[in-house]
């Protein structure tokens, strides 16, 4: 039965998670916050509509300032129309003056391949950070993107079968997140319910 398939696979990833990779990001993001850095979630895809609700949860939650390129559509679609979608995220960093204090999240499932020519708007991303020397973190379904091969602090969601990559990955993007939004050393104001 497809369902109870799905569900013991998320719950074979929840089993499977590396914990301490998780604090250690908590970690890094109380820090961002005492340096008064901002927090830039980058995703695509479904990522991207994580990106949004991540930024709202740790905005409201944390106290942490932080922002989603994406969530601006029309410089989003200006940039990709105007100058390509691999540049839209590293343009949009540029403008907001990306630097040494600030930091990447990125959301995806494969976090970018240099070789293959994916997500190279992640790609440029994380190498502008680089540059900058902001940090790079990321929720991540693939330990051999880029995002997990040149990150600060990246947690490898464990590989489910190839047919729920995907939806597995999205989907525990928002379950880490919202276990740092709900961290103690992170979380500053409660939720409603």
């Amino acid at each position: 039965m497809h369902t109870a398939e799905f569900l013991n696979e998320a719950a074979n990833i929840c089993r499977s998670l590396e914990a301490h990779h998780i604090e250690q990001l908590a970690a890094e993001l109380a820090s961002l916050r005492e340096r008064d850095g901002r927090l830039f979630i980058l995703g695509a895809g479904g990522s991207a509509g994580n990106a949004s609700h991540a930024v709202n949860d740790f905005r409201k939650l944390c106290h942490l300032e932080c922002y989603a390129p994406t969530d601006n559509v029309a410089e989003l679609t200006a940039r990709t129309n105007d100058e390509g979608w691999e540049t839209v995220f590293a343009g949009w960093l540029e403008v907001s003056r990306l630097g040494a204090a600030d930091a990447l999240l990125i959301f995806s499932v494969g976090g970018g391949d240099a070789e293959r020519q994916v997500s190279v708007n992640l790609i440029r991303a994380i190498d502008l950070a680089h540059e900058r020397g902001a940090r790079v973190f990321g929720i991540v379904g693939r330990a051999t993107g880029y995002t997990a091969l040149h990150g600060d602090v990246v947690v490898v969601i464990p590989q489910p079968a190839p047919h729920w990559v995907t939806p597995l990955s999205e989907a525990f993007q928002a379950v880490i997140w919202h276990c740092l939004v709900s961290h103690p050393v992170l979380q500053r104001q409660t939720t409603k319910w």
